[in-house]
């Protein structure tokens, strides 16, 4: 068993923690049944290296040790299972674990970004995992399954239902509607330069573009689709079967479903707007007004979050949206209260597209984001000290709404509306 399974996990400990945590703490309470079962769907699905076919149980058994041996110490937001539960859970399926097997990943030769999207030229190079290589047939699956209704228990909602081309792959809903109309209880962020993101969702508990689904796809309020049940439903496909093979050498399963949307996602870049072409030396991009807006933002330390290349330090703050949150943001992943109300800060590429604005969409036109910020926000415990009340003349106000305008990526959204099957 050592030689077999001597291989790092998927996610090390601390990032199973997050997640899970992350995806079950919008429920009240969850059953350790559901939630054992729900953890060994994961595992066989994605194993160490997420190299598994569905049915593969050799090498769920060489996965599945690592991520049960957590539970005993994780969060009381999702349940408190003694260690007898596990210690026997762990005999049962401890029989396999010597019998995993080793990754066979065979990509066809990858075809080059250029012939999706120029890389702007102050970018940094395409970062994309040494074993999840473009092709032509592996984006083109991805962008197929971004579309899929079937992804949702009703049938209804696909990822481009939260995440519309026509609005930079954000929603136009304070909160996204879920399958059936199920409320949601965030706003769906906007997708772009995902390639050269450390973390994903608004308080960054998914370290990875390839498990990002797995959380809105069995989140109740969001697909609410069990794993096992899509991908055994997709696998018929004929048309995902040949895309499958083609781009993956291997038949469609949870595996290529994971990888081909992570594909797809990380060929979303933004990075034409006005500012990108002032960067790149075009001093006529920017108007007098955006430059002077541009001063204000560096001056009142709003660069201090949303700063460099991407407008982000995706770290989380608390912004004093609220005096009282109703949301704990990160704090559900770490259990500190120092992190409640804390969220991940958002890339302000785009925003005339992506309102409304904020975790919850609560905000919604950028007037109201700045007369929050003027106001000094709410006070609550956690409040970033960087927010404090500031006087804004009208025409500063103008000067920094016309920078933000100079942020917008119209290209971006021309060009994605295009790929909509």
């Amino acid at each position: 068993p050592t030689q077999a399974c001597n291989r790092e996990p998927l996610l090390p400990h601390n990032r199973w923690i997050s997640w899970v945590t992350s995806h079950h703490a919008s429920s009240k309470a969850v059953s350790w049944p559901l939630f054992t079962w729900n953890t060994y769907k994961m595992a066989w699905a994605l194993g160490d290296d997420m190299d598994l076919n569905v049915g593969d149980k050799n090498t769920t058994m060489c996965n599945l040790p690592r991520i049960l041996a957590i539970l005993p110490n994780m969060s009381p937001l999702c349940f408190a299972p003694s260690r007898v539960a596990v210690s026997t859970y762990l005999l049962v399926i401890i029989g396999g674990w010597a019998s995993c097997s080793a990754p066979n990943v065979n990509d066809p030769t990858p075809f080059f970004l250029s012939e999706l999207v120029a890389l702007p030229a102050h970018f940094p190079a395409f970062v994309e995992p040494a074993d999840n290589p473009l092709n032509a047939a592996k984006w083109e699956l991805g962008r197929l399954l971004f579309h899929d209704t079937r992804f949702s228990a009703a049938n209804d909602v696909s990822c481009a239902s939260c995440h519309l081309a026509q609005l930079a792959m954000a929603d136009s809903l304070a909160a996204s509607l879920g399958t059936g109309g199920a409320p949601g209880f965030r706003n769906a962020s906007a997708l772009f330069n995902m390639a050269w993101q450390p973390r994903f969702h608004r308080e960054g508990g998914i370290p990875s573009l390839e498990t990002q689904i797995l959380a809105p796809l069995q989140e109740p309020h969001e697909f609410n689709k069990d794993l096992m049940t899509l991908v055994a439903e997709l696998a018929k496909d004929t048309g995902y079967h040949t895309l499958s093979k083609e781009a993956f050498a291997r038949p469609f399963d949870a595996y290529v479903l994971t990888r081909a949307l992570a594909a797809f996602e990380r060929t979303l870049i933004s990075g034409e707007s006005p500012y990108d072409r002032w960067l790149l030396g075009d001093s006529s991009a920017l108007s007098e007004s955006a430059l002077r807006g541009q001063g204000l933002f560096d001056n009142l330390q709003c660069r201090s979050c949303h700063s460099g290349l991407w407008l982000t330090d995706f770290a989380n703050h608390n912004i004093g949206l609220y005096r009282d949150n109703p949301d704990p943001g990160a704090y559900r992943l770490t259990l500190d209260s120092a992190d409640l109300g804390k969220f991940k800060t958002p890339s302000l590429r785009n925003l005339a597209f992506s309102a409304p604005y904020m975790f919850d969409g609560s905000l919604a036109t950028l007037e109201e984001v700045l007369d929050h910020y003027a106001k000094g926000g709410m006070g609550h415990p956690n409040q970033d000290p960087r927010v404090f009340p500031i006087d804004l003349t009208s025409d500063e106000r103008s000067d920094l709404l016309t920078f933000l305008a100079a942020l917008n990526d119209t290209n971006f959204v021309v060009r994605t509306a295009h790929w909509v099957p």
